[in-house]
């Protein structure tokens, strides 16, 4: 499969949303990719379930839901009620992750899991055969427009080596710091979804720009 382009509305500017949306749909990109802060689990606080299914509303595209709160086994039904089609939730904040991801994904949903920089691939061993992806932080979570972590690409290739070991068809997605000068290498290493905020939204041609990401082809 080509690899796919999940757009960060994180950078949006909120102001102009509905601008914001209609310029995704014509573009290449694959994904809406929303994230959902806490003020807890990161420092920071994005928006909610009003804004999500607004976003749904004018949205031709699946919504990609990254869950950056503490317990979110609690809000499964009503990310999906808002029009959430994939929810990604963190390895750090699920006292009971599996039964997390049965949730989500008896809520008709796919279901991810996010692990930020410090946590080891390892960790995964018991639970990837559940998922339908994988979300690697590039940055520390909770702020955009941050300095990509070179240790991802090492991370990356574990996962993909996890991936085929136990011949799964888990995707890989890389979140943060993700730019048109690496994104070829991420591609080449084994990502399959790059997330890209900042370098979307702040570019002068934004639909150019997801142009030449989505155009990238692996060695």
């Amino acid at each position: 499969m080509s690899h796919l382009i999940a757009p960060s509305f994180l950078s949006a500017d909120f102001a102009n949303l509905e601008n914001d949306i209609k310029m995704i749909n014509k573009s290449n990109a694959d994904w809406f990719h929303l994230d959902i802060m806490d003020g807890m689990f990161v420092p920071n606080i994005s928006f909610g379930f009003p804004v999500i299914s607004h976003i749904k509303k004018y949205s031709e595209k699946p919504l990609d839901v990254h869950l950056m709160i503490y317990k979110p086994e609690r809000y499964i039904k009503e990310f999906r009620n808002a029009g959430a089609d994939i929810l990604t939730v963190h390895y750090e904040a699920c006292t009971h992750l599996h039964g997390t991801i049965q949730l989500i994904k008896d809520n008709g949903m796919k279901a991810a899991v996010a692990l930020n920089p410090h946590t080891p691939i390892n960790l995964l061993s018991d639970i990837i055969a559940d998922l339908d992806m994988v979300l690697l932080m590039s940055v520390n979570p909770g702020f955009g427009g941050q300095k990509f972590i070179n240790n991802t690409y090492n991370k990356i290739a574990q996962v993909k080596k996890l991936i085929t070991e136990k011949q799964l068809n888990t995707l890989i997605q890389v979140d943060g710091g993700v730019a048109i000068n690496n994104a070829k290498q991420l591609i080449d290493t084994g990502v399959d979804i790059l997330v890209a905020g900042s370098a979307v939204f702040n570019s002068q041609n934004p639909i150019e720009t997801i142009h030449l990401l989505k155009g990238l082809r692996p060695f």
